[in-house]
């Protein structure tokens, strides 16, 4: 697969426009006060990597599960542009309704787009809103692996309209990871699943199930097995 280490590395990022899917979905108390942040941590060195190849950088990421087509204050990233903006040391400003263009990145800037899932046709991944996604810019870079498995327009549909898709750093790691211990693993290979949601991962389970040696199912998916 291609990287964006690889396409940084040979110049190939420098005066381009690029669109990082990161995943920044982090949680929040009451107050909107964020109070974890180790995924905005995380996708730092996608983002960095971008900025230092000259590159016009854009991120989006989802937050939490809003209704396509209504903001609510709730599920904006404000938060996270302010503290992806106190980790790097610059400002990050936030832009609303972007898919249709409207604003201007330059080499070397930084932009966060606002919750890619507010986007009427994300989640479905429609047809529409992925060429007009792939637009947007010249070099797509995959970073989020918690989302990878969603086939949403800012996961998927990009990647099949933009001009260059490719993995990020975490991405990829997360990829030579699962490849190392799939295709080399050293036996008895044993896989543990968690989680509350069995129906995004049935799956998962079908393809583990022909390779490891044992499967190991915890948390809310535990139970739908316990009652089967």
């Amino acid at each position: 697969f291609l990287r964006f280490s690889d396409i940084c590395a040979s110049g190939q990022a420098a005066g381009k426009r690029v669109f990082i899917r990161a995943d920044l979905n982090v949680p929040q108390d009451d107050d909107g006060n964020i109070t974890e942040d180790t995924r905005i941590r995380a996708s730092l060195p996608a983002i960095q990597m971008a900025l230092d190849a000259g590159a016009a950088v854009m991120v989006t990421s989802h937050l939490g599960r809003p209704t396509e087509g209504e903001f609510k204050p709730e599920d904006s990233l404000a938060p996270v542009a302010k503290r992806l903006g106190e980790l790097l040391g610059r400002e990050v400003p936030l832009v609303s309704n972007w898919v249709d263009g409207g604003f201007e990145v330059a080499p070397g800037q930084l932009v966060l787009l606002e919750n890619c899932r507010l986007n009427v046709g994300e989640k479905k991944n429609k047809p529409e809103l992925a060429a007009k996604l792939g637009q947007l810019c010249d070099i797509f870079v995959h970073d989020a692996f918690g989302t990878a498995h969603r086939a949403e327009g800012t996961t998927y549909g990009i990647a099949e309209t933009a001009p260059v898709a490719c993995a990020g750093p975490l991405l990829a790691a997360e990829m030579d990871a699962l490849t190392q211990a799939l295709l080399e693993p050293k036996r008895p290979l044993v896989a543990i699943v968690g989680g509350s949601k069995v129906s995004t991962k049935l799956s998962i389970l079908k393809t583990l199930a022909s390779k490891v040696d044992q499967l190991i199912v915890g948390g809310g998916i535990a139970n739908t097995f316990l009652l089967a």
